[in-house]
């Protein structure tokens, strides 16, 4: 009998579950398989957690972590990954390379020692893809850990002066369509691309608002690491993260989760200067109701009614809860807004926040930006010049319609609103930038775009245009 056979095996030792880790690879495995959003996801795995009482307040700051950072740098890792793996990751297999991303964001992203964050992946490979992938992800992580990530971009990035936007598109972690489009809507110069892309990938600060005639902004900033909004008199941030469903006011309905960026818009519409009555308005593309509920409090103030209009029955019912409890007359109605049930001329007040590709909102929805195609701008490009169409008609003479998007990018914004005003005569742009004071850097007018690393807002645009006759 030879020496090797008379040595004793190791025991086979049985993988350690992790249950942060393991959370995390089913959220990005939802965001992956299922087209689903890591914040309609990961809230209601983290709540499960919880109650079975695996997780406490660190380990949920950990898993969110995990996964929102593994997707904001998901570009940025694949390259790194691509530099490391001998194959084409095309060819590897979807949840070993989710677990290749969590291992490198640990490793190139996180505060994580390098033996822990390889040990810690490996083991959780072992538990989700066993023990054969577990050694190839090994074998690949030992290959990331050998530089830092200032290194592996010096390594992988293409240099500034000889692709500037792949470049930008591998250091930032956004696509180059992306990068180039909102290079377009900035207006040019490297400090302002690189600073907005850097703040894409900012975890943001979660945003109250105070709906007016049912709760305050003294009665939210009452909570734990509570402050005062930016810009908005009824916002209150949350600075350390705060679970907002633990506040009262948003448990009730009285106060909601929204952006700034959201709540100026509606607030510009609101305060709009207008000829004439100011009894009816439309929010005409209401779901999930954000800014429905908010105009629906702003106009029960003074007296008017909101008519807020859904085409998906199912956003329709988010709608119909968001203005639940509202001080004043609403109405909630499942409609098409390009061929609305009410008469033409209906309305004071009109807005139509449409559906875009949301290239303003890379902070809350990271995975948005590798799913996006610039062939999407197309299929958009219909829906929003007939919902702007469709509010200019709906708007009486000398009312106020308010066009939205939550996307900077110039073909969705200015060209939408340029030609659709080349068809209607009879309307004219209302400078915005004075309805939003005490905001700086608006911008030329009259229409305003708000950005992330100027505002600390989603990239929200408006543009409010008067019916003239």
């Amino acid at each position: 009998m030879s020496e090797q056979s008379r040595r004793p095996r190791k025991p086979y030792r049985r993988p350690k579950k992790d249950p942060v880790r393991v959370l995390a690879f089913d959220a990005l495995r939802a965001v992956d398989e299922r087209d689903a959003y890591a914040n309609l996801v990961l809230p209601p795995l983290l709540r499960k957690a919880r109650e079975k009482g695996d997780f406490d307040t660190r380990d949920a700051a950990l898993a969110t972590e995990l996964v929102y950072g593994t997707l904001r740098r998901q570009g940025t890792y694949d390259a790194v990954l691509a530099a490391c793996v001998d194959r084409p990751l095309r060819e590897v297999d979807p949840p070993v390379l989710d677990v290749l991303s969590l291992g490198v964001h640990q490793l190139l992203g996180t505060r994580i020692p390098s033996h822990a964050a390889v040990s810690a992946t490996v083991e959780l490979a072992r538990v989700v893809l066993g023990d054969g992938r577990a050694k190839f992800v090994n074998a690949v992580l030992r290959k990331v850990a050998q530089d830092d990530l200032d290194g592996w971009l010096e390594r992988v990035a293409p240099p500034y002066d000889e692709d500037a936007e792949d470049h930008l598109a591998v250091v930032h972690s956004h696509p180059r369509w992306v990068v180039s489009a909102l290079w377009d809507s900035l207006g040019g110069g490297r400090a302002g691309i690189e600073d907005l892309l850097e703040a894409d990938n900012e975890r943001p600060e979660v945003t109250l608002v105070a709906r007016p005639g049912r709760a305050t902004t003294e009665e939210l900033l009452r909570e734990e690491a509570a402050v005062p909004g930016r810009w908005s008199p009824y916002a209150v941030r949350l600075t350390e993260g705060g679970e907002p469903g633990a506040v009262d006011a948003v448990r009730e309905g009285r106060a909601g989760v929204q952006d700034e960026g959201s709540q100026l818009v509606a607030l510009a519409l609101a305060n709009a200067p207008l000829e004439g009555p100011d009894k009816r308005w439309l929010d005409g593309c209401a779901g999930p109701g954000g800014k429905a509920a908010l105009l629906a409090a702003l106009a029960a103030e003074r007296g008017a009614l909101l008519v807020a209009s859904e085409k998906q029955p199912h956003r329709a019912g988010l709608v119909a809860k968001a203005l639940d409890g509202n001080p004043g007359p609403y109405q909630v109605i499942t409609a098409d807004g390009t061929r609305p049930p009410w008469r033409a001329g209906s309305f004071d007040r009109v807005l139509v926040d449409v559906p875009c590709t949301g290239l303003g909102a890379l902070r809350r929805r990271p995975e948005a930006r590798w799913r996006r195609r610039p062939e999407d701008l197309d299929g958009f490009a219909s829906v929003q010049r007939a919902l702007l169409t469709t509010a200019l008609e709906s708007v009486r003479v000398g009312g106020v319609v308010g066009y939205a998007t939550c996307s900077p990018h110039l073909a969705e914004t200015r060209a939408v609103v340029d030609d659709v005003l080349k068809q209607h005569r009879d309307t004219e742009l209302i400078d915005a930038r004075p309805l939003l004071a005490d905001v700086p850097a608006l911008g030329d007018g009259p229409d305003v775009q708000l950005w992330p690393h100027l505002h600390g807002t989603d990239a929200m645009y408006l543009a409010l245009i008067r019916r003239t006759a």
